[in-house]
């Protein structure tokens, strides 16, 4: 199995990238494969221009590809995710993620965008095929703090929820490459898009 962290905040070191991060080295820590993509240290004209054919932007759409479990990491930026992560997830086919398992992670400064996840993020991995979201990580900025004398601390809370994340993803990919069965407790529903409101990918 391999699992492909995608962080997309524009500001290095963001509450967000360091959640990411740590989610990741919990990951090698359990003997999984993991790519890590930070979407901004993409080239930003390649993005903007959804440019298939730029070196860079066509690895990172073969570590999607290739990936079983994404998780996906944003800060929320005017109660939504960010432009930065838009912008690359609209680089991607309308079925990248089908057969995927993903799990969505958002850091605020406030608990006003607890439902950030549900009401803008996961629509958008729902459009691009995702059918197994689990329980997404909502994190307020002071409940992911850094010093260089300590380190990384996590709040308890925060800490629990990411290793049940982990988790969950091990569960849902199991040892089997190719399909993903739903996880129990996969909360997120399927939408059915009208065609005509697709977005068009060349």
């Amino acid at each position: 199995m391999t699992v492909l962290t995608i962080a997309g905040s524009p500001v290095p070191h963001s509450p967000s990238s360091r959640l990411v991060e740590f989610a990741a080295a919990r990951l090698i820590e359990r003997g999984t494969d993991v790519d890590q993509l930070n979407i901004r240290e993409l080239p930003p004209e390649a993005l903007l221009r959804l440019n298939h054919e730029h070196p860079l932007l066509q690895r990172s759409l073969a570590w999607v590809a290739r990936a079983s479990a994404i998780i996906v990491a944003t800060p929320v930026y005017r109660a939504a995710y960010t432009g930065l992560l838009k912008a690359f997830l609209d680089l991607l086919p309308p079925d990248a993620f089908k057969g995927k398992v993903l799990l969505p992670i958002a850091t605020a400064g406030s608990p006003a965008h607890g439902l950030v996840l549900d009401y803008a993020l996961n629509p958008v991995l729902s459009a691009l095929g995702a059918r197994n979201v689990l329980r997404g990580v909502f994190a307020l900025d002071h409940q992911v703090t850094w010093a260089p004398e300590t380190g990384l601390q996590l709040d308890p809370e925060i800490d629990s929820q990411i290793d049940e994340g982990i988790q969950r993803i091990a569960d849902s990919t199991g040892s089997h490459s190719g399909s993903v069965s739903p996880a129990a407790d996969s909360f997120f529903p399927s939408y059915d898009l009208d065609p005509t409101l697709e977005r068009c990918w060349d």
